[in-house]
This record gives structure tokens, C-alpha cells and sequence, in this order.
């Protein structure tokens, strides 16, 4: 099926748009804030097959973005005594902002697939870092994380633009979702069996093979998106918001360098604050560049108080579950003794339990509303961060830590379809891309900040390095703040929806009257 780009009435219903699609089209302000384009529709499925080979192709997209993630966590300790130290970084929630609107520009389905090209060389080339230095493999891992932050918006994208808002595209979007538990046991299982058994590089060897695959495979099977069609007086340049993109990815970097490092080398070392600072004042101008740019790559205009609400949720949200996944690890693996292999069969219950959170979730959105679902994936990354910061080192695994592993997926797998959705239905489709990036953006960069966070109060409650499990446990609790500030946000905007829905049925009622 194929969308009609103004369609917006089933956003605006829920509340979601202004409730004035043609005043959105045509108003000064929507002009200035969109990419003015006239985007071409996608082709019909010619055949159910073809059109679940390409579902499953969009989907691992996510499955081998979180297999990435598992393939570092797991193995962490093996590859750090290989190279005698362990620090990868990756720019995914850098890039994801940028990559999302030249999707919107060149065509969704180009910048997809040369995202799994980009991921499969970088992840070859991170294999063969184990011939040179641990920093050629933390250059790799970061040049890795570029490939995931192409797919993952314009993945999100394409599903957007073929399917009209309804059942089947809540459920596409939830099965897109419930990958993300099924990608990270993936890559933990594999990157363990070759580390331990084989040699470390092979996991990344595979990995980059199946992402050339999956890019061949994409170009067979997706429908075309071909680029929008513009006015040609506006230069590619100002429709690209190169400025804005400028700015906005040098203020990430700058940020996300400082956050994380300030924890190895001290929040006292004078260039890690003052690198923070530039960071911020290049953000600073980054708003003020999008606030008068023709053509902003963050449309402030199509903002209203429920893409607020539904950011803040899923930064708290998604912050807690990095710091929840990274120090369960450490937990298992430093703590607690256990092989790579072994803490991989033991996070798996979140393979399923993802699954049925993600099912659920399309069952339900649209009978409860996208504020309770939000309220209920908060709740399970707040139970879930409160079960690891509380779980005894000496518990049975069939205690705290498995619970867990089947509480916390519903978090993940609730908000990022709900959230996805929201924002894709409250969109023009010349902003799919956009939609998607904002999402992808705000879970991956909060991830990295949220780790920074904890990894700053772990150094500084820890007395030194001498009491391990006292900076682990401070790291924790700071995952169970920023839950607690995700599901304070749902909260609030469970009850901006319904003053707004009161509101509209006031109305109603009045003209009736």
C-alpha cells in the first residue's frame, strides 16, 4: 500500500497534528520548516513473499544494529586482555540526525543499503585490528556505528512511507521493535562462541559478511524510493541544512566525548570540562542556525507538546536501560565469574519476552493511546533498573536477574515502536526520515550519556577502584533515576492527552449544541 504524502487526519484525530492538514501544507511557517518536496510514491507489492522478504530485511536492520551492541558487551573482558585495554566508542547517535534527512533528500532506500555496506566494511575492518592497535579498533568500532545510524532512520522511513496508519503498520513497526532484544542475544551468542572457542576477530568478519548480504538483498527487494522533486532555485546545500548539520554533529561529539571521559581521566583534567563547555555553545548556535534556517534539519514547528513528552520518555527510558544492560554484564561476568557463553544463556529470556512486549504493543496501541503504552514501558525499565541495583551478588540467577531479563525488554519493545509511531503519524512524509532520525537520535545518544552519567558516579563512589561493587550499585541507582524521570514525563503526558481529549469532546459537544 502506498500513502498519500498530506494524509495527516488520523494523527490529527488523536490529537497528535494541529488538526488542520491543509493549514499545515500551506501556512508560512510549514513552508519554511519542510523540505517543500513532492514525494514519489512507493510501488505495490506484487506478492505477499516479496513483501515479507522485504519486512525481514527492514527488520534486520535493527537486529544487526543491536547484535553490534552484544557483539562488544559480551566478549568485553576477552578482547580488552587481547588488546590490554578496552574503551570502543561509536558515533551511531551522532550520525543518526544527519542521516535520517538525507534520506529525505537522495531516497531512503539509497542511504538504507549503503548503511549495511558502510557497516559490513568497518565491521571487516575491525576484525583485522587485530593484527594493529587497540586504537585502529576503537577508530573501527566508532566508523562502525555510522553504518547502523544510516539504517536505522530510513528503515523506519520506508516502513512509513508504504504502510498507511493502522493495525498492520503498528504491528510492522512492533516486529521492527522486537528485534532489538533478538539482535543483542544474537550478537552476544556469536561474538562468545568465536572468542572463546575461535579467535575474537571472527565475530566481526561475520558480521560483515551478513551486512554485505543484506545490503545485495536490499537492493533486489525494496521498492524504489525514488528522491523527492524540488524546486531547483534552492541549492541542495541549504535544502541539506549543511550548517545545521555541522554544528549539530560537532556539539554531539563534543558532548559525548567529554561525558565519557570524564570518568577515565577525571572530571579535574581541565580539557574534559572545557571540551564539555565548547559543546554546549556549539549546541547553543546549532539552535539558533535551526531557528532562522529556510530549511531546519529539526523542524521546531512540527513539535508540539506530545513529541515533547514522548522524547523526554524515551531519553530517561532508553538512558537507564544502557546503563541496566552494561553493568549487568559487568555484574555476571566480573562479579559474579561467569563465561561470556554462559551470561549469554542468561540474558536470552530477553529474546522472548521482547517478542511478546512487541506483539503486545501492537495489539493494544491503538485501543489505550500511546500515553499509557509509554507509561507501561517506563514502568518496566524502572522495575527492571530497581531489580539489578538491589540483586545480591551471591543470589540465585532464578531470583532478581532473570525476573529482570523478562521485565525489562517490555520497556524497550513497547516505547520504540509507540514512540516510532507517534511520531510518524504526527508527521508530513517529506519528514519520515526526520521522524525516525529524532527517535533513533534520542535513544542511541541517551544510551551514551546515561552511561557517561553512571560511569561518572561509579569512579566517584567506588574509594578508588577498592570497592567495586559500591560503584556498580551507584551506577545502578542512577539508572533508577533516569527511569524514574521517563516514567514521570509518561505520566505527565498520560495527562496532557486526556485534558486534550476532555477538551475535544467539550468541543464536540458545543457544536452539537
Amino acid at each position: 500500500m502506498t500513502t498519500d504524502p498530506s494524509s495527516s487526519s488520523d494523527s490529527d484525530a488523536a490529537g497528535y497534528g494541529d488538526g488542520n492538514p491543509e493549514k499545515r501544507e500551506s501556512s508560512p511557517e510549514d513552508r519554511r520548516n519542510n523540505l517543500q518536496p513532492v514525494q514519489s510514491r512507493i510501488e505495490h507489492f506484487k506478492s505477499k513473499p516479496r513483501e515479507w522478504i522485504f519486512i525481514a530485511i527492514i527488520c534486520m536492520a535493527q537486529l544487526m544494529t543491536q547484535a553490534a551492541l552484544g557483539q562488544a558487551i559480551a566478549p568485553l573482558h576477552i578482547i580488552g586482555t587481547y588488546f590490554g585495554l578496552e574503551n570502543p566508542g561509536q558515533l551511531m547517535g551522532t550520525f543518526i540526525l544527519i542521516a535520517g534527512r538525507l534520506g529525505d533528500l537522495f531516497g531512503h532506500k539509497i542511504l538504507f543499503v549503503a548503511g549495511f555496506f558502510w557497516f559490513g566494511l568497518w565491521s571487516l575492518l575491525a576484525g583485522f585490528s587485530a593484527y594493529s592497535t587497540p586504537v585502529f579498533f576503537d577508530i573501527c568500532r566508532a566508523f562502525q556505528g555510522i553504518g547502523p545510524a544510516f539504517l536505522l532512520p530510513n528503515a523506519i522511513a520506508i516502513l512509513a512511507r508504504i504502510y498507511e496508519p493502522g493495525r498492520k503498520k503498528e504491528m510492522i513497526f512492533s516486529l521492527f521493535g522486537a528485534t532489538a532484544p533478538s539482535g543483542f542475544a544474537v550478537g552476544a551468542l556469536f561474538s562468545s562462541l568465536f572468542a572463546q572457542l575461535v579467535w575474537w576477530p571472527w565475530g566481526y568478519w561475520v558480521c560483515a559478511m551478513v551486512c554485505i548480504l543484506l545490503g545485495v538483498a536490499g537492493i533486489l527487494v525494496i521498492p524504489a524510493t525514488p528522491p523527492p522533486q524540488f524546486d531547483n532555485s534552492v541549492s541542495m546545500w541549504k535544502r541539506a541544512d549543511t550548517l545545521g548539520a555541522f554544528t549539530g554533529v560537532i556539539g554531539l561529539i563534543l558532548i559525548n566525548f567529554s561525558w565519557n571521559q570524564g570518568p577515565v581521566v577525571g572530571w579535574d583534567t581541565v580539557y574534559v570540562y572545557v571540551i564539555l563547555i565548547i559543546g554546549a555553545l556549539v549546541i547553543a548556535l546549532f539552535f539558533f542556525i535551526e531557528y532562522h534556517a529556510p530549511h531546519p534539519l529539526v523542524p521546531f514547528d512540527a513539535f508540539n507538546s506530545h513529541t515533547a513528552y514522548t522524547l523526554t520518555c524515551i531519553a530517561g527510558g532508553w538512558a537507564s536501560f544502557g546503563i541496566w544492560v552494561f553493568y549487568l554484564w559487568q555484574i555476571l561476568e566480573e562479579l559474579r565469574d561467569v563465561s561470556p557463553l554462559l551470561g549469554t544463556a542468561m540474558v536470552s529470556p530477553t529474546t522472548i519476552s521482547g517478542l511478546c512486549a512487541a506483539l503486545t504493543t501492537g495489539f493494544i496501541l491503538n485501543k489505550v493511546g500511546p500515553s499509557t503504552v509509554m507509561m507501561m514501558a517506563m514502568s518496566g525499565f524502572l522495575v527492571g533498573s530497581i531489580l539489578l541495583a538491589t540483586v545480591p551478588i551471591g543470589q540465585t540467577y532464578w531470583a532478581q536477574t532473570f525476573v529482570a531479563t523478562i521485565v525489562t525488554p517490555w520497556g524497550m519493545d513497547m516505547s520504540f515502536p509507540a514512540s516510532n509511531i507517534l511520531l510518524s503519524d504526527a508527521m508530513h512524509k517529506d519528514h519520515q526520515g526526520l521522524a525516525a532520525s529524532l527517535v533513533n537520535t534520542v535513544i542511541n545518544y541517551s544510551i551514551s550519556i546515561g552511561l557517561g552519567i553512571a560511569g561518572t558516579v561509579e569512579v566517584y563512589v567506588n574509594n578508588g577502584g577498592k570497592d567495586v561493587l559500591k560503584g556498580y550499585r551507584g551506577a545502578q541507582w542512577t539508572g533508577v533515576g533516569l527511569a524514574g524521570l521517563g516514567l514521570a514525563s509518561s505520566i505527565l503526558f498520560a495527562l496532557s492527552e486526556r485534558a486534550h481529549r476532555a477538551k475535544e469532546r467539550k468541543k464536540a459537544r458545543e457544536e452539537v449544541v
